[in-house]
């Protein structure tokens, strides 16, 4: 059962905290050719800025690396099947300005450069007030409107916080929620590509790695304290579950990855998830703001809605007897008791795993 900490929480006064959350972020990349945006990447984000400054907390998962110079760690034999990137450090400014606060360091491009890239990248993050998570012992931990908030970032790979062992997740959380009021957990994982929009409720295998079973995470991860579970990964939107009051987003998909991966289709789709939870963590309410990805440009807004079209059909299809309504306009509400069911699908995984990380095709 789920730990409601009454400890520290039944002292805090009403708030409302509103967390903006993205998916893959990767402003372009020098290496091993030199793919980088126009205006060196000054007006990417442009399109957006607006609505992810005005967040409580925004959230992205930053897919590579910051860094100059030197040659890739990761193998990668060919470049067009293989995929290694490496932004100028100068481009977190550009994350900064856009209204981000933390990042996840926690996905299979972390390693781009080796360790030495990763601590690279959160040295350049620091610089420019950004927040991370994802190398083991990496969380990310500040005071907001008098509530202490955590984020988390969980991966099943090398050197990550480890997504595939359930009772390093529980007792980590745990652990987590006990010293602070709002959790905020965040993993990469599952298989790849517009054929991936379903959650399967299973382990998921991608190239042969073990990429686990999401919604067992999930909701392990809720049930051990966390509050808001941001996911990411598939590099396209997944459904959205309400697990005791809680938001879990299974994909957010891409959100500003012009230059280097997939944008047609489903892999272009680029929403920006708004919510608003109490002082308790649990989910009150939300909007799917739907973007698209425009190349060269970055995430621009999209009229027609396509991303909250999108997610409103998976969570209908994947959790029928969910709690939360969705329009066609991406707002998000719970229905009254009468109209809902609790979700009964659960299914176990392997806590282990080699973690050892193939390339993957975007």
């Amino acid at each position: 059962m789920r730990s409601e900490q009454p400890t520290l929480r039944a002292t805090l006064p009403d708030t409302t905290l509103n967390i903006m959350a993205v998916g893959d972020v990767m402003l372009g990349t020098d290496y091993p050719d030199y793919r980088l945006p126009p205006q060196d990447g000054k007006a990417l984000l442009a399109d957006v800025t607006a609505i992810l400054s005005r967040a409580d907390i925004t959230f992205g998962n930053l897919e590579g690396t910051f860094g100059t110079g030197g040659e890739a760690e990761k193998a990668c034999p060919d470049v067009r099947r293989c995929y290694v990137f490496r932004m100028p450090p100068r481009y977190a400014l550009h994350l900064k300005a856009a209204g981000f606060d933390v990042m996840s360091l926690a996905n299979n491009h972390a390693r781009d450069f080796g360790d030495s890239g990763r601590l690279l990248t959160m040295e350049v993050l620091d610089k420019a007030g950004i927040k991370h998570s994802g190398l083991e012992g990496d969380i990310a931990q500040w005071e907001l409107k008098g509530l202490k908030v955590v984020l988390i970032a969980f991966a099943p790979f090398r050197g990550a916080h480890d997504f595939l062992d359930l009772d390093y997740v529980r007792k980590t959380i745990a652990a987590l929620a006990q010293a602070h009021d709002i959790v905020i957990v965040s993993f990469h994982a599952g298989a790849e590509g517009d054929a991936y929009t379903r959650v399967p409720f299973e382990t998921e295998y991608f190239h042969g790695e073990n990429r686990g079973d999401v919604v067992l995470f999930a909701r392990t991860a809720v049930d051990a304290g966390a509050d808001v579970i941001l996911g990411h990964g598939p590099h396209v939107p997944r459904a959205l579950e309400l697990y005791k009051q809680r938001i879990i987003a299974y994909s957010l998909g891409n959100f500003c990855t012009t230059l280097g991966i997939k944008v047609t289709g489903k892999n272009g789709l680029a929403p920006i998830l708004s919510i608003n939870i109490d002082e308790q963590g649990r989910f009150k309410s939300g909007k799917i703001i739907s973007a698209q990805q425009r190349r060269p440009a970055g995430p621009v807004l999209d009229k027609q809605h396509r991303a909250a079209r999108l997610i409103k059909q998976l969570t209908q299809q994947d959790f029928p007897d969910t709690e939360l309504e969705i329009d066609a306009m991406g707002t998000i509400t719970i229905k009254t008791p009468a109209e809902a069911k609790h979700p009964t699908k659960h299914h176990n995984i392997e806590t282990k795993s080699d973690k050892s990380s193939p390339d993957s095709v975007k």
